[in-house]
């Protein structure tokens, strides 16, 4: 990096494209020396309704050195209940497999989806409190391998 002034920091709820890619990029300049392998990669299993072909809902995350993230996961009320949020959490993590992944993790919320979850294999790992009071977030991991 060239000698410069003092940069200025801003926070924003808006960062442009280029900036998270630039960010991104820069840390996966960072961590390739030391494991020697770049393998991030987005992951998507989304649900379309079959008359307009629109995405109605979905899973998104990422892999990277050996881990899938779970980020995002919603399906409207009336797909909830008859196995597609299996479904697609299944076909999830059989992507994260394919991609080498031994182990996923993700995030939700006390009010979100914990049983959910734990049905399908996943184990609480750790619990934060959250806003508003009596809500936690509760971080789980599954074993993939």
């Amino acid at each position: 990096m060239t000698s410069m002034r003092q940069p200025t920091i801003f926070v924003t709820d808006s960062p442009e494209p280029d900036d998270v890619a630039l960010i991104s990029g820069g840390l996966e300049e960072f961590n390739l020396p030391k494991v020697g392998i770049n393998d991030r990669r987005a992951l998507a299993v989304l649900v379309r309704d079959p008359e307009t072909q629109r995405v109605v809902g979905g899973l998104t995350g990422r892999t990277s050195l050996g881990l899938l993230f779970v980020d995002l996961f919603y399906l409207p009320s009336e797909l909830r209940g008859a196995g597609l949020g299996s479904e697609i959490l299944r076909q999830a993590e059989d992507e994260g497999r394919r991609r080498g992944c031994r182990t996923a993790v993700l995030y939700t919320i006390s009010f979100q989806a914990p049983d959910f979850y734990q049905r399908n294999g996943w184990r609480k790992f750790g619990e934060i409190p959250s806003s508003p009071p009596g809500t936690t977030r509760v971080f789980m991991t599954k074993n993939l391998v």
